[in-house]
């Protein structure tokens, strides 16, 4: 089955790469705000064309460096508009800019830019310069390092490094001497040239750096923000990682093509405070986010008095009835109506302000599967949140859905321009304008990936519902397996159900050519350490606290819940949990058991910890393990615990189930 969107007119010639685009924002929407950055606790403002200006400097201060075009650029940082202006600078010069994950280790670094072949680097400060020397050998092609923090930085060699800000100084006084290599080689950037290479983030090996042109990622921007509206009133947190194809698309595509204004968080830390200070409109986040903002207030009303409690539930039961009917423009009832609005007054009002998303008029989530209750929640306080499917390779949007069809269980319809096709195995394929060209130097994954019609494998499976054309996705397809009696196994499905409770903050589920399915579980260290405090239970680690009977007993309840659920499906009955285990340390990135997007490694887990997943298997209660891990510092160390392994309950064939068979 296929269903395409129509696409859209191909780019105006004079807006098809970030220089043209920036040369239009500055003579359209010189004096409104561009880029605003919170330093020091005090907000700064650049307008379009201060940020012209910025930009023009550092471009310039390129050419002293010896940039020419085709190099690649490599930039590792937070989210800073001196970084968002190096990616624009890069294409202006003819360069191409190659993100890295700020919080890569060295290896990681290396790889990517021995990858790209790397000529120059933008850095945030002396932490990114010492990785980068680090593995000097294994990046010659490397030549030029400019970095934006100064502090410690003095005593370095700096044949070979440069201030940000000395650099676009140097530009500046040479303006007038490149002005005209600057307009020759700016106006040489089309549509087909490559915007950036961004490159995934490894769940299964290596990551592959994917091609995207300017035709890909402004013909993107330009139709994702005609489905949403999207006008230079906009204004957007910029918080997630840069090197993440949605910050690219959110915060440089999108903000680009509409000129809206990007804002920039003093650090991780404060970001929540930041975006009530901002009021973004146009908001994205992961399902994480939204549950761990959820977890939090849910904290707050058990600590609160009684009476705010009553008032609170009362309030939120009603905007759960009625606050997605009014979003979506149904007919509601004058009374249900007044309800609301006291509701707004004394709760919804007051809650959104607290969180920051009062003036949120878009909202996305993306990149797992949220809960329903969580997802409603949002929407029943009048947030216009909705999800989309996505990929690095399609510059992010595959599926959106549209203003007054929004559903908690689908991702949507096909956005402008996608074509989606479902193989007969369940696999979901598309093409769209903003497929990638390529991954750098890696014909043979491209074949693999994207076929000669254009049509690229997900990777996930899914369906479309027969009643309104909406795309569900139920797992990757590779990890869709089957139990060793013939049924069908979605440990990704199972996963997603089990994070739905604020409880459990990660889950790696198991089945495949196995007799049964289990899992391993981490605690949500926050939501359980309330509790533990509220209920006067001393602990000293997650590892004690993850040990804690009561604890162990809640996830009991929580992995039974999800069995009952799971016992309604008459696909998925056997995907019942029988034994699962909760592990003794929390999955890491630096530990090479998640992705840098916190995507879970189910191969190296496997791997890792093949003594627990047989335990789960050979009936053991308990088990005993060390393990390695990574501190913040770099530093190595081993722990040790002797895990408690239970057994779930699992519920007999529902009356549904029984039919279908």
């Amino acid at each position: 089955m296929t269903i395409t969107q129509t696409p859209s007119a191909a780019l105006p010639e004079n807006l098809n790469s970030f220089p043209k685009l920036l040369e239009r924002n500055a003579n359209k929407y010189g004096s409104r705000p561009a880029y605003r950055e919170k330093e020091f606790g005090i907000w700064q403002s650049w307008t379009w064309t201060e940020a012209r200006d910025e930009i023009h400097a550092l471009a310039c201060g390129y050419l002293t460096l010896g940039v020419e075009q085709g190099d690649k650029i490599a930039i590792a940082g937070r989210n800073r508009p001196h970084f968002y202006w190096a990616m624009i600078a890069a294409q202006i010069v003819g360069a191409i800019p190659v993100p890295v994950y700020q919080d890569s280790v060295a290896d990681e670094m290396a790889h990517v830019m021995e990858n790209c072949g790397a000529r120059f680097a933008v850095v945030q400060d002396q932490e990114q310069v010492d990785k980068l020397l680090e593995v000097a050998d294994r990046i010659p092609e490397l030549k030029q390092i400019v970095y934006l923090d100064p502090r410690g930085m003095r005593k370095y060699d700096h044949s070979a490094l440069h201030n940000y800000r000395d650099l676009q100084a140097k530009g500046r006084e040479k303006r007038k001497d490149f002005d005209a290599e600057i307009k020759r080689r700016a106006d040489a950037v089309t549509g087909d040239d490559t915007a950036v290479i961004l490159y995934t983030s490894g769940t299964t090996g290596r990551p592959k750096g994917v091609v995207l042109t300017n035709n890909n990622v402004l013909m993107t921007a330009k139709n994702t923000c005609e489905f949403d509206n999207l006008t230079e009133n906009e204004s957007i947190l910029a918080y997630l990682p840069m090197a993440w194809v949605g910050d690219y698309v959110f915060s440089m595509a999108q903000a680009m093509w509409a000129g809206f204004c990007v804002n920039c968080p003093e650090s991780h830390d404060t970001m929540q405070k930041d975006l009530q200070e901002v009021g973004a409109t146009y908001f994205f986040a992961p399902p994480r986010f939204f549950e761990g903002l959820l977890t939090s207030v849910m904290i707050r009303m058990e600590d609160a008095s009684k009476t705010k409690r009553k008032m609170f539930n009362k309030y939120i039961d009603h905007a759960k009835r009625i606050g997605p009917a009014l979003l979506d423009g149904k007919q509601v009832s004058a009374g249900d109506k007044l309800k609301y609005k006291i509701g707004q007054a004394l709760v919804y009002g007051p809650l959104l302000n607290a969180t920051g998303l009062s003036k949120v008029r878009v909202g996305y989530t993306a990149g797992e599967a949220i809960g329903p209750e969580i997802f409603e929640f949002y929407r029943a306080l009048g947030i216009n949140l909705k999800q989309l499917y996505g990929q690095t390779e399609a510059t992010v949007f595959i599926t959106q859905q549209p203003d007054g069809e929004v559903q908690a269980d689908t991702v949507g319809v096909p956005s402008p321009g996608v074509e989606i096709r479902i193989a007969d195995n369940g696999e979901v394929f598309y093409r769209s304008p903003g497929t990638f060209a390529e991954y750098y130097k890696n014909a043979e994954a491209t074949a693999e990936t994207k076929d000669s019609e254009g049509w690229v494998a997900t990777g996930d499976a899914g369906f479309f519902e027969p009643d309104n054309g909406h795309l569900r996705i139920i797992d990757r397809a590779k990890d869709v397996g089957k139990l060793n009696n013939g049924s069908m196994v979605a440990p990704k499905y199972i996963e997603n159900k089990l994070k739905f409770f604020p409880d459990i903050l990660e889950a790696v589920a198991f089945g495949h050519e196995r007799d049964f399915c289990t899992a391993f579980i981490n605690i949500d260290l926050t939501a359980v350490g309330n509790w533990a405090e509220r209920n006067n239970i001393a602990y000293a680690s997650y590892q004690e606290l993850a040990a804690h009977p009561e604890v162990y007993g809640t996830i009991q309840n929580h992995v039974e819940e999800v069995n009952r659920s799971l016992a309604d499906d008459p696909r998925l009955y056997d995907c019942q949990i029988r034994r699962f285990l909760v592990l003794h340390k929390e999955l890491d990135a630096d530990d090479g058991e998640m992705t840098r997007t916190r995507k879970v490694r189910r191969r190296i887990i496997e791997e890792k910890y093949a003594p627990l997943l047989t335990a789960l298997y050979d009936g053991s209660e308990s088990i005993f393990i060390e393990t390695e891990v990574t501190y913040e510092d770099g530093r190595k160390g081993v722990i040790s615990a002797t895990l408690e392994v239970r057994d779930a309950v699992v519920v007999a064939p529902s009356a549904q189930k029984v039919a279908a068979e």
